[in-house]
């Protein structure tokens, strides 16, 4: 490959001279606009002293751009971070240096000029209430420097060229992580390539439920209680652990990396909420696969107003509760044994203090009758994609629940007990979202590998290499972000802001990967028979499930403007 006469091999004609110092240089610039947007969101949405959330709304255009502006810087800080360490270990290479200035000239020139909240929105800083003025303090030298040849067309090439030679590898660039995790990562590589991966697409393009001899293999490895504490049957791992585990089982296939969810949100909830005799009870099970569970919270007029439930749970003389209403979208409802289940204990409340979380017991289904409970019924919902575990609309009319299964004890609970699985759930989400990139980046380059066109193969051609660089650039980037969610939250630090943008940025990398690599497809891409149509499919449900980009960006929006 050859530019104005340059060998591209020769890696100082594109990696830029003091990169780490340059792009160390740049956090500052990013830093100071942030607190002028935020100051200048601030004014819009105050009224008599205090922040409105009818302004938030009203401005939401502003609000949400602030929360993109915020989740790139801490982007380009968690990448600063990242190259430091890598430095330090001398492990920061030619690779690594690529994706570091390619990252950093991408995402500066974004800032400066529109970050793209979807396909047809893009925000500005002027949209937050800066002027030029104010924008003149991105035109330091080094973030100019970073701009202009940070993220060229020689860099991508060079990138793609050093990922062509490393093509037996599932990821680009170092990890970062330690020894223990990485070891972790690779006994779930090899699972994920061996009995998930050559089966996805079968399971897919049929709509079947993931075989339970997969299930029973997870629970074997401790899938499902990694992070429960030992003393409670699990393995006590981290939530970095999660994230690795995930990532791989979601590069094979979301619906298995998925499979890990229900648990580790029922598990937080007992573990945070419960009383003693639940966590004795429940969490062993949970964490050994004994009982799947499910999460029943989303009703079908509600979505993500969960305050607004309207499902009922009435108490019985003998002290237990009867429950009726209606859920929608409820994952792996049919084979499991037990569901974490919203509903409102007191029917004079009109918001989420009247809910509270129960430990609704039921009888796992079978294809003939998914449902046998008294007191439920169920209807699967035909999806596009995620669709190893299906989906249903579940009815309740006096469905029975245990007074002892009312979690923690206590009446009006429910939500601040779900609020305490935010965190986790989404630093969970964000690791899926890494995975289904990463197929979609690999199958992306194997093709643009193998099809030939006008004599050569497709990754030759400048811009089929340029999506492929750029999908391994913004995989490292979110990856980052998700590596540092986890940290902090394995830290005892509050961290739903950082696991929001986690998966914020996931969900997007995710799409553009995926709608990226089936462009590499070409027409081919759109049959059903190729992998890539099913990794779309699977790629879109991400800017949805666990708060859906919008509710994510007023929630991170609300948390910075305070």
């Amino acid at each position: 490959m050859a530019h104005d006469g340059q060998d591209l091999t020769m890696t100082e004609s594109v990696i830029l001279p003091d990169l780490l110092t340059l792009t160390g240089a740049a956090l500052a610039p990013v830093d100071t606009v942030l607190d002028t947007a935020t100051a200048r969101v601030r004014e819009l949405v105050t009224e008599n002293g205090k922040v409105s959330a009818k302004l938030i709304e009203f401005h939401q255009t502003a609000a949400h751009g602030l929360a993109w502006l915020a989740t790139y810087a801490q982007s380009l800080r968690q990448m600063q971070a990242w190259a430091e360490r890598l430095q330090a270990d001398g492990a920061f290479g030619e690779m690594e240096q690529l994706l570091h200035q390619i990252a950093f000239g991408e995402y500066l020139w974004q800032v400066y000029g529109g970050i793209s909240m979807s396909q047809n929105e893009i925000v500005r800083l002027q949209d937050m209430g800066l002027g030029q003025d104010d924008m003149r303090t991105l035109m330091a030298p080094e973030v100019m420097t970073l701009c202009d040849k940070g993220n060229t067309q020689a860099a991508r090439m060079r990138l793609v060229e050093l990922m062509r030679n490393n093509s037996g590898h599932a990821t680009f660039g170092a990890s970062g992580l330690d020894e223990e995790l990485e070891m972790i990562r690779e006994q779930f590589r090899r699972y994920a390539d061996e009995r998930i991966a050559p089966n996805a697409h079968e399971w897919h393009l049929n709509d079947q439920l993931i075989p339970m001899e997969i299930i029973e293999e997870l629970g074997e490895m401790g899938v499902f209680g990694l992070t429960v504490p030992e003393e409670y049957g699990g393995m006590g791992l981290s939530k970095a652990s999660m994230v690795v585990v995930t990532e791989e089982l979601s590069r094979g296939y979301i619906g298995v990396g998925s499979l890990g969810t229900r648990p580790e949100i029922a598990a937080e909830l007992i573990e945070a909420g419960g009383t003693e005799e639940q966590k004795q009870k429940w969490l062993p099970k949970l964490a050994s696969a004994e009982i799947l569970p499910t999460a029943v919270f989303t009703e079908p007029n509600t979505g993500s107003d969960l305050g607004s439930l309207r499902t009922r749970a009435v108490k019985t003389d003998e002290g237990d509760w009867e429950v009726t209403g209606n859920k929608t979208w409820i994952t792996h409802a049919a084979r499991t044994h037990v569901m974490t289940l919203l509903a409102r204990t007191d029917p004079n409340s009109t918001d989420h203090r009247g809910l509270s979380m129960f430990l609704a017991e039921k009888t796992p289904g079978t294809d003939e009758d998914p449902f046998p409970t008294d007191g439920m019924t169920g209807g699967e919902i035909e999806v596009l994609g995620y669709r190893g575990m299906k989906e249903y609309e579940l009815g309740f009319d006096g469905f029975k629940v245990k007074g002892e299964n009312l979690l923690g004890g206590e009446e009006g609970q429910g939500f601040k007990q779900l609020m305490k699985t935010f965190e986790a759930a989404r630093i969970q989400t964000a690791a899926r979202a890494i995975g289904v990139a990463q197929n979609a980046l690999e199958v992306g380059l194997q093709y643009g590998e193998d099809r030939k066109q006008f004599g050569k193969s497709l990754i030759e051609f400048p811009r089929v290499a340029g999506k492929l660089a750029m999908m391994a650039v913004e995989i490292i980037v979110a990856r980052q972000l998700t590596y540092f969610s986890a940290w902090e939250k394995d830290h005892g630090h509050r961290c739903d802001l950082e696991a929001g943008m986690a998966k914020l940025l996931g969900a997007r990398v995710a799409w553009a990967s995926a709608d990226n690599a089936l462009q590499i497809h070409g027409g081919n891409g759109f049959a059903l028979e190729y992998q890539i149509s099913r990794i779309l499919c699977d790629a879109r449900i991400l800017n949805i499930f666990e708060g859906a980009a919008e509710i994510q960006a007023q929630v991170i929006a609300r948390r910075l403007l305070g």
